[in-house]
């Protein structure tokens, strides 16, 4: 599954528009590799994504096609977040 469609099947960003703007300007790693919207993603890879100040790292569990919003939260699994540092709020 491509990278940008995961991303707004698992609702980690709610647009695939927004989701394409992020890989563009950097934002996502897989597998701490700096990754475009194109990039084929796949369980067990691990995503790092940075938006703002705020970061999280997610390991993906699935990748459905479509995926009801209450059962998003399934497709991957939360390894590490926080903020950059020297961010505040």
């Amino acid at each position: 599954m491509r990278l940008d469609k995961f991303l707004k099947v698992s609702r980690l960003i709610k647009r695939r528009t927004l989701a394409k703007e992020v890989c563009a300007g950097g934002g996502v790693e897989v597998n701490r590799r700096p990754a475009k919207a194109s990039t084929e993603v796949k369980p067990g890879d691990v995503l790092t994504l940075k938006i703002g100040n705020h970061w999280q790292t997610v390991e993906i569990l699935a990748t459905p096609e479509h995926i009801a919003a209450d059962q998003a939260r399934d497709t991957y699994r939360l390894l590490a977040e926080g903020k950059t540092e020297g961010e505040s709020g």
